[in-house]
C-alpha cells in the first residue's frame, strides 16, 4: 500500500496486521482519486472509520488543506500517527481517537467539511446511523461530496428519507463507493 500521487507520492504505508481493517487497494483509491481530483485542492476532508489513514494521505498529498482521522481502534490510530509522520503530512492532519460519532459530536459547530469519506466495517448498519447525525448537521452543506465505501450487498434505499441522494456509484469487484449529496 502507498500514496498514489502529489506530495508523498511513492511512500509506503503501513497497515495493521490481521482482519480488523480492509485497506482499500491502491486500484480502487486511484480510481477514486481520478474521480474527485478537481475537489481536493485546499479541501477540508474528514476520513470517518480511517484504518490505516491512507484515504486521508492521498487527499493530503494531492492537496486538501486539512484532513480529520476518526479511528477508535488503538493499533489502527496508531498505525495513522506513524504513516502521517513517515508522509510529512502530520501538520495538516487532526487525529481523533474516539468513535466516529462522539468525534462528529465534538466536531459540530466548526467549518462543514467539502468531503467526508466513510469505510464503515461492512454489514453492521454504521452508515445509517452517521447519516442520521449529519441530516442536521452543519458539518455538511449544499456541496460536501459525502462517499462511501460499501460492500455490493449494502442497502441504502433509507437514503432520501433522511434527506440525501445517491449521485452515482462505482461499482468493483466485490465492494462499491457511492457519491452522496444532501437535498
Amino acid at each position: 500500500m502507498r500514496v498514489i500521487a502529489g506530495s508523498a507520492k511513492r511512500l509506503q504505508l503501513k497497515s495493521i496486521e490481521g482482519m480488523d481493517t480492509r485497506p482499500t487497494t491502491d486500484r480502487i483509491k486511484e480510481t477514486l482519486f481520478n474521480m474527485i481530483s478537481t475537489d481536493l485542492a485546499d479541501c477540508r476532508f474528514l476520513d470517518l472509520f480511517s484504518g490505516s489513514g491512507a484515504i486521508g494521505i492521498e487527499a493530503l498529498s494531492r492537496g486538501a488543506d486539512i484532513a480529520y482521522f476518526v479511528e477508535n481502534h488503538p493499533k489502527a490510530a496508531d498505525c495513522i500517527k506513524q504513516n502521517l509522520r513517515h508522509t510529512r503530512l502530520e501538520e495538516r492532519a487532526v487525529l481523533m481517537r474516539m468513535d466516529v460519532l462522539s468525534a462528529l459530536r465534538k466536531l459540530e459547530g466548526e467549518d462543514s467539511f467539502d468531503i467526508i469519506f466513510m469505510d464503515p466495517p461492512y454489514h453492521i448498519g454504521a452508515e445509517r446511523g452517521v447519516f442520521d447525525f449529519l441530516k442536521h448537521s452543519g458539518l455538511v452543506n449544499e456541496n460536501t461530496l459525502i462517499i462511501v465505501e460499501a460492500s455490493l450487498g449494502t442497502d441504502f434505499s433509507w437514503m432520501e428519507d433522511l434527506g440525501f441522494h445517491v449521485m452515482k456509484e462505482k461499482k468493483y469487484k466485490t465492494n462499491r463507493h457511492i457519491f452522496v449529496e444532501r437535498d
